[in-house]
């Protein structure tokens, strides 16, 4: 009963965020295609001189990709965004510490996808 009490009180509104979030892709849209450069493309060239062309492969390197980062998120005691805007800007030496880690991990994998 306390769900439905919560969405009488704040009704869900489309509001200036939905916008921005829509205008972002309909802006990346219109830039892409008067461009001339709009495609769909599952698997990026580079990823397929590197890797090969079946897309389950990029999913799952990804979805790998992602558990990792959760788990070096959780052992870093919070996310890039949080290390890297709050700890860094309160002089958090672990925030700091974090956030060279994360650059580091970066450009390995960078230059381990792009050689």
């Amino acid at each position: 009963m306390a769900e439905k009490a919560y969405y009488r009180k704040f009704a869900p509104s489309i509001d200036w965020e939905w916008m921005l979030v829509l205008g972002v892709f309909i802006g990346a849209f219109f830039s892409a295609t008067l461009s001339g450069q709009f495609q769909f493309n599952w698997v990026p060239n580079r990823w397929v001189n590197v890797f090969g062309d079946t897309p389950l492969t990029r999913w799952a390197i990804a979805l790998a990709g992602g558990i990792i980062m959760g788990i070096g998120a959780r052992w870093a005691g919070g996310c890039t965004s949080g290390h890297g805007i709050s700890g860094t800007l309160q002089l958090a030496v672990s925030s700091w510490l974090a956030v060279i880690c994360f650059f580091i991990g970066g450009i390995l994998t960078a230059a381990l996808v792009f050689s």
